[in-house]
């Protein structure tokens, strides 16, 4: 059957409701115990509902009691399709843009750009909802001995109450390995289960029917945006497995289950999207391929494989920073009363959980996490839950490569592969150079072109920083064929600023133009400006990683004569009449409108990239401290996070620690621990964990800091399985604020310097023999 719009708007909103709250008499975990997110109450908001993930589809379950609801993603529903937004116009129009830039005239420069360079349309396309399934339960009345928690080991969420004098249990896995949800609900032995079933979507050209005796099958298509008309096919397959009991099909296109003893449904879904130019697929045979193959496999197998999958990655690092009682507490409290109660090992359950979005939102073959991972209930999201790559992607992956989870940087990889293609055409076309470039933001269609208005969308790194990524993901792995692979996309990133910096007229030094320091306006006319410190920061490590690349693989002589000469142009970082790190190439930061702002872009130098230290460059690390004294500790959530990097990196421990209190407070950390922004963007969960990590390993090159920043909070304490850059694994264990000893687990032989409190000590590694270090190393 087809429902209207209006209908299926209805039944969503009716989806929200009728969560049932639950008497709080369920029992408090094993603080010992895998690390779990836990709560006596249902969810009654999105940002209380529990996230599961296999890296392409994603849910948000809510845990209610006479009726529940799962929200459903799909990591390819996005709306639009295919389409390129660069403005032809705009080649012809830059000189005048950048004159008027190295003229001061940044006013005039911004109005110009905004009517000639800007993409068309002037938004990308949003990150979108698939729907909802709803599981009506009639009968059940009020529960008692209420609990739902996910399982962040096992990647498994859980429901259990009991009404009726039974007990109810209903568990949830999203499965790497068969590729679908599954719900199993159970009951106990006097008990039987009725549930009535239904998809719903608000997308448009919906259609609900029956698929076979105990089956759904919704299909649906994406809606347009900004003028880009939607040609996505989607499809959502149910398939239920009944012991006991009788299904029928309602006219509404419900799906009811009576007298059952349990019950197991199986979600598949899929969209018609193949790669960011070919939306050619067949969801609705894909999904029916996917249940065929699970067929009369029961949950049992599914939860244990999905956990065996989640756990080759999940296990490979564990943190203890030590437990109070307020541990016992349910997670919601937990965040609720943390800046006044001593829970230190809420900050380990935060680190749990990033790594467990991160493996969850982002696995090889699907798509990158964006900015809300992989979950996300709106048709038109905060900031589209796009890739805004001036800050918030890159701290999606900041994690990833120092807790052993490389695999998740795959799918970033493969954007950085994509966007070297449709950045080649507006490389070409706005900007007549070669390479590739892309500016803030893209979405599913790889758009490259500059959005959102001059004053945001003018800026031409976003594509040279996620090159440092590929470089990271090689300056870990140490994998050279790996970096034959990539190494045609840095060059290709370098060859575009060889061919677009500009000689500054005044200094002489090369700078990008235009360009802004990300979204942050100077006080002179706008945000517009040459050669923002964060653009000579991320061009320094695009250049150095490049010719390093090149020189490993003993290649492109040329391109690194070039690149070396233009590196070595560029303007240098500067310290303003306050001390403070400039932000831009004029002492403008105390004219700057926002001295709290959000963005920390000029000190890109610091954190993420190691160009500033406080060993090699103490002048504009203390420099850098003081641009952080000036902007202040709080700020949005992944704004937050971006600090504790930093003042970590300025060994600053305790500084550090502060702010991660605060991240974890109630103002930053939603109740089902989703950062907020707010709203919530993931980001946040990401930066706030390497963070973490920041404060007790790090690592550059062929040199691992150990406890660089530990906090007093965290006395004695232990972290295994970290990783440092050239394949070598760290394991720390600390005593009283001191460092008990250390075990590198080396993978690739050959030196290394390893620091501890201004100490250094050289070895050479050998591949599969680990060294354990003690402070008497360090003598």
């Amino acid at each position: 059957m087809t429902l209207s719009r209006r209908e299926t708007m209805a039944a969503m909103a009716a989806g929200t409701a009728a969560l049932v709250s639950a008497r709080p008499t369920a029992a408090a975990p094993d603080a010992s115990a895998a690390p779990l997110l836990w709560y006596r109450q249902p969810a009654t908001a999105w940002t209380q509902a529990l996230p599961i993930g296999n890296g392409r589809l994603g849910a948000m379950l809510f845990g209610g009691v006479n009726q529940d609801r799962l929200q459903l993603n799909e990591s390819t529903l996005w709306a639009g399709q295919p389409y390129d937004p660069v403005d032809p116009q705009a080649k012809d129009i830059l000189p005048k843009v950048r004159a008027l830039i190295f003229a001061g005239k940044i006013a005039e420069a911004e109005a110009l750009a905004n009517q000639t360079l800007m993409a068309k349309p002037l938004t990308q396309m949003p990150y979108q909802t698939l729907g909802d399934l709803i599981l009506d339960f009639p009968g059940i009345g009020d529960a008692s001995a209420y609990r739902r928690d996910l399982d962040l080991d096992k990647a498994i969420a859980t429901t259990r109450f009991d009404a009726n004098g039974v007990t109810h249990v209903r568990q949830v896995v999203a499965s790497p390995v068969d590729q679908l949800v599954a719900v199993h609900l159970t009951i106990g032995r006097s008990g039987k289960i009725d549930v009535d079933i239904a998809l719903r979507s608000l997308q448009r050209d919906i259609e609900i029917m029956a698929d076979g005796p105990v089956g759904l099958l919704l299909t649906g298509r994406n809606g347009a945006s900004k003028g880009i008309e939607g040609n996505l096919c989607f499809a959502a397959r149910l398939a239920a497995q009944i012991e006991g009991g009788r299904a029928t099909h309602s006219a509404d296109g419900r799906l009811s289950i009576r007298d059952a003893k349990a019950v197991t449904l199986f979600i598949a879904m899929a969209t018609s999207h193949k790669r960011f130019d070919d939306v050619s697929g067949d969801p609705v045979a894909a999904t029916a391929t996917t249940l065929a193959r699970v067929k009369g496999r029961p949950f049992v197998r599914i939860a244990t494989d999905t956990a065996a999958a989640h756990q080759r990655l999940f296990r490979r690092v564990t943190l203890d920073l030590g437990t109070t009682p307020a541990a016992l507490l349910p997670t919601d409290q937990r965040i609720a009363g943390s800046q006044t109660n001593d829970d230190p090992a809420l900050a380990a359950l935060y680190f749990d959980y990033a790594r467990y979005l991160l493996i969850c939102s982002s696995r090889p073959g699907g798509q990158p996490a964006n900015l809300q991972g992989l979950w996300n209930d709106s048709l038109n999201p905060p900031w589209g839950s796009k890739y805004t790559i001036n800050i918030n992607t890159q701290m999606n992956y900041w994690p990833a490569e120092p807790t052993a989870l490389g695999e998740c940087v795959v799918p970033l990889v493969d954007l950085v592969r994509e966007l070297a293609v449709t950045g080649e055409r507006t490389a070409r076309t706005m900007y007549g150079a070669r390479g590739w470039v892309a500016h803030h933001n893209t979405d599913l269609w790889r758009a490259t072109a500059p959005i959102d208005g001059a004053q945001f969308g003018l800026w031409p790194t976003g594509g040279a920083w996620l090159c440092t990524h590929l470089w990271d993901h090689y300056d870990y792995s140490r994998d050279r064929a790996y970096l034959a692979s990539i190494y045609p996309l840095m060059a290709g990133a370098a060859r575009f600023f060889l061919d677009t910096l500009q000689r500054d007229p005044t200094t002489g030094f090369l700078v990008t133009n235009p360009s802004m320091s990300p979204e942050n306006p100077h006080g002179h006319g706008g945000t517009l400006c040459a050669g923002p410190t964060m653009d000579m920061g991320i061009l320094r490590d695009l250049f150095t990683q490049t010719i390093e690349a090149a020189t490993i693989l003993d290649t492109d002589a040329a391109l690194v004569a070039e690149a070396r000469a233009a590196r070595d142009a560029l303007a240098p970082y500067k310290i303003g009449s306050q001390g403070q790190l400039q932000e831009w190439q004029q002492d403008w930061d105390s004219d700057a409108p926002e001295q709290n702002h959000r963005h920390v872009s000029h000190l890109y130098g610091l954190h993420p990239s190691h160009q500033i230290t406080p060993d090699a460059t103490p002048d504009l690390a203390a420099a850098a401290r003081r641009s952080l004294e000036i902007r202040g500790d709080r700020a949005t959530g992944w704004a937050t996070a971006w600090r504790i990097n930093l003042w970590a990196r300025l060994r600053e421990g305790d500084h550090a620690h502060d702010i991660l209190r605060f991240l974890l407070g109630p103002e930053r950390t939603y109740p089902n621990m989703f950062d907020a922004h707010p709203p919530f963007q993931i980001d946040g969960n990401f930066g706030g964990a390497a963070g973490i990590v920041a404060m007790l390993m790090d690592s550059h090159g062929d040199v691992i800091d150990l406890l660089p920043a530990l906090p007093k909070a965290w006395p004695t304490c232990r972290i295994t399985g970290l990783r440092a850059r050239g394949r070598c694994g760290v394991d720390l264990y600390w005593k009283d604020g001191q460092l008990d000893h250390a075990i590198l687990r080396p993978e690739l032989s050959g030196p290394r310097t390893v620091r501890l409190a201004g100490k250094r000590r050289t070895l050479t590694l050998k591949t599969g023999a680990p060294v354990s270090l003690t402070p008497k190393d360090f003598a």
